[in-house]
């Protein structure tokens, strides 16, 4: 069979791991707009140099956070820029509204763009309006688009159901997403069904604890056939955030090996 033609879109896919699994880690940093800083402004290169020398694939982080990283850790990483935000003081946290576009996106020299979308909130017409924007503009300029798409409001009570991620997932699909961010409903097996029933891969979120350890939580998420995780929490809160970034990436990709032996970063089928 012939080789699918390359495209902008495509490429940008298959930059965004380093590997040549389908897999895909990401850590996204976009919490110091929700919810405060994740490290001193002193600090903060530090934090991106232990996630990148960790194996991450991508971080994830708002355009102007974009602008103070040393452009450096970009040649080993990708940058996804997050066009969405709310934050923890406002009157609805759950009201997410777009700070960004593709293009400033695009002018940053990003992989890809993220979007947040909250289903159940009370803005829910208004934030779904705002991901049919941004996919349109991401056929335009030919830019993955991730959907962080969580079952969450004021109407929703008790964790997340596996139906619940099914529905959410498919909304991002939908849309217009190449990747959905979602949470981890359980048990393990209707989790399963819930995978089977997307048409794009899904990434869960990092989450809390809830008793289990952080490497449990990955290897459950691939073996129900997620494609990957997204950590943001659980790595900027350890006093090791690069030796979480590794475990993560060890599982996540198999056992780093030697560098001569690392995959291109430019190998495609990524997603």
């Amino acid at each position: 069979m012939a080789r699918a033609p390359l495209t902008g879109r495509a490429l940008r896919l298959a930059r965004l791991s380093g590997h040549d699994d389908g897999r895909l880690l990401l850590v996204p940093l976009d919490h110091s707009v929700s919810d405060g800083p994740v490290a001193t402004a002193a600090g903060f290169g530090g934090l991106i140099r232990d996630i990148v020398d960790g194996g991450a694939d991508g971080i994830v982080v708002h355009k102007g956070r974009a602008r103070l990283i040393d452009p450096e850790m970009f040649t080993t990483c990708s940058l996804v820029v997050h066009l969405s935000a709310s934050t923890a003081l406002g009157p609805d946290s759950n009201a997410k509204v777009l700070v960004g576009d593709v293009e400033e996106a695009v002018r940053l020299g990003a992989d890809a763009v993220s979007v947040h979308v909250n289903i159940g909130a009370d803005t829910e017409s208004a934030q779904l309006a705002d991901l049919g924007t941004v996919a349109a503009a991401c056929d335009r300029w030919s830019v993955p688009l991730l959907a962080m798409v969580y079952p969450r409001g004021p109407r929703l009570t008790g964790p997340a159901s596996p139906e619940q991620v099914a529905h959410v997932a498919n909304i991002a699909a939908d849309l217009g997403a190449d990747v959905v961010k979602t949470v981890f409903a359980g048990p393990a097996e209707r989790m399963a069904e819930a995978v089977a029933a997307s048409p794009v891969p899904i990434l869960v979120a990092g989450g809390a604890a809830d008793g289990q350890s952080l490497a449990e939580f990955a290897r459950t998420a691939l073996a129900v056939g997620c494609r990957g995780l997204a950590v943001g929490r659980r790595v900027f809160s350890s006093r090791t955030p690069g030796r979480v970034v590794r475990e993560l990436a060890d599982i996540v990709h198999g056992p780093a090996g030697t560098p001569d032996s690392l995959p291109s970063r430019h190998m495609a089928g990524v997603m």
